[in-house]
């Protein structure tokens, strides 16, 4: 196999500023794919940039909150004005909110975290839907969690969106899997060091769960296989 097995290749990565965001956009790129990188932080975005293009790749950088209601159509506007079809489009942007029983839920917290986690993500895959069609073989990953299936105490809040989530990306996989080749894979990356996880459980050794980077190559591994659209997979 070729070093760089995704030459020629569009990506587009979000929360891609640190984390398992940052770790699948230098994996992606160092892999021959152009990758756009996109996440509220600016300093963080340049960070990835700088190393994508360091180890020989390349990449554009699209500062954006997700969350506002014509970010993501700019966006989309933007990368379809400069590329004819977009390969992989990895959702990794989320936000966990506050660990709390369900009766002391902020309404406040609560929509921010559906408008990131669920609303900004369908308007994501449809804002990009056409230039994933483009495609020979588009690629759609999402990001979940364990608690999308398996609800846990004080974890609703996160848990709820990543199941609406979770039902999207299935739904759009039976949408678009007999009429086009564009392909939706669901990873579950399982306990990772990450600063999501370091607010989650605060007590926790960092060097006794897996580096982001792991998931990164298990992202990259599935892009080179064949898979059945609507997969879930969870990384050891």
């Amino acid at each position: 196999m070729t070093d760089t097995p995704l030459a020629g290749k569009t990506a587009l990565v979000t929360g891609a500023s640190r984390g398992i965001g940052a770790a699948t956009a230098l994996a992606l790129g160092a892999a021959g794919a152009h990758v756009v990188l996109t996440a509220r932080t600016t300093g963080g975005l340049e960070e990835v940039e700088d190393a994508i293009h360091a180890a020989g790749g390349s990449a554009t950088i699209a500062p954006l909150d997700l969350s506002e209601s014509d970010g993501i159509p700019r966006l989309a506007a933007a990368v379809t004005e400069r590329w004819q079809a977009l390969d992989i489009l990895v959702l990794n942007a989320a936000m966990l909110g506050s660990l709390c029983p369900v009766t002391a839920f902020d309404p406040k917290e609560l929509s921010k975290v559906m408008t990131l986690n669920v609303s900004a993500q369908a308007a994501l895959i449809g804002s990009f839907d056409a230039l994933l069609r483009a495609s020979s073989a588009g690629r759609v990953i999402g990001l979940t969690s364990s608690v999308g299936a398996t609800p846990r105490a004080y974890w609703g809040m996160y848990g709820a969106s990543k199941a609406a989530f979770e039902n999207l990306l299935q739904s759009y996989a039976a949408e678009v899997g007999r009429m086009s080749r564009v392909r939706v894979a669901i990873i579950d990356p399982g306990a990772t060091r990450t600063k999501m996880r370091a607010r989650a459980y605060p007590g926790e050794d960092p060097a006794s769960v897996k580096p982001p980077e792991r998931v990164a190559d298990r992202i990259l591994s599935l892009l080179a296989e064949d898979f059945e659209t609507g997969v879930k997979i969870r990384v050891a």
